[in-house]
């Protein structure tokens, strides 16, 4: 597909005007990043492996009738995607004790929740992307109260189907995060998930071993990301059994 006009470039992902109207294309770039981008890197085939592992994860959402923005992987770093209109948070679904949420409550990382626990997040880099309440979101205008309720139970659905694929290829989802947008159609607004899902936005532990295959292995230099990326591609059969040097990963078309 030919290259068209940048509308955004973020982080880890750059959005080109799409081949129709209503649609972008998405771009994944190999860029690492944490801590509000104090530390960076770029790690050679990432943005391949997220492509894949966020259509992995987006397709079979799109199967269960849960809706995402996600239409069609295009090539190996790009993907069509419906334009939404975002919601300025992101939602995030804790099921284990991990990162911020333990030091900011003092319990031990790896501690099991009572239930999965949903937090909503400011989306501003310069503030570091806050921890708000339902009474933020409701007073500045940033969701309604129906929004909100909808957003809850999207949130808990993507979990359960989250949870289950990968209990069955032996990882532990111990959070994650996702943003949503709305969608128009004439008057009807449905809110659909959005961004990606993939090892950047969620926490996944070996269910054996610990071993975190997620972006806390760039975070706290636990060893090579594109290795714990790799790992759960291969794991969901996004990778085949063999496959050219971690890094430099050969797809399954």
């Amino acid at each position: 597909m030919a290259r068209r006009k940048k509308v955004y470039e973020g982080k880890g992902k750059v959005l080109y005007e799409g081949p129709e109207p209503g649609t972008f294309v998405q771009y994944f770039k190999d860029d690492a990043t944490a801590f509000n981008s104090e530390k960076h890197d770029v790690i050679e085939g990432k943005g391949v492996l997220n492509n894949r592992l966020s259509e992995f994860f987006m397709s079979g959402l799109n199967a269960i009738g849960v809706p995402t923005h996600f239409i069609k992987r295009i090539n190996m770093r790009e993907q069509l995607i419906r334009q939404v209109e975002m919601i300025p948070l992101e939602v995030v679904v804790r099921n284990i004790a991990a990162g911020s949420f333990s030091k900011r409550l003092g319990i031990d990382e790896g501690e099991p929740l009572p239930r999965p626990i949903v937090e909503f997040y400011y989306k501003d880099d310069a503030l570091g992307d806050p921890l708000v309440t339902e009474e933020h979101i409701l007073a500045f205008g940033w969701a309604g109260q129906q929004d909100l309720d909808d957003m809850v139970a999207l949130a808990l659905r993507v979990n359960d189907f989250l949870s289950g694929v990968l209990l069955g290829v032996g990882i532990r989802l111990v959070d994650f995060k996702i943003e949503i947008g709305r969608i128009w159609e004439g008057d009807y607004m449905r809110l659909v998930v959005a961004d990606e899902i993939s090892p950047d936005s969620c926490r996944l532990w070996d269910i054996k071993t610990g071993n975190r295959l997620d972006k806390d292995v760039f975070r706290r230099d636990l060893g090579d990301l594109a290795d714990a990326y790799t790992e759960v591609a291969r794991r969901l059969g996004v990778l085949p059994q063999t496959s050219a040097p971690l890094g430099k990963p050969t797809l399954i078309n």
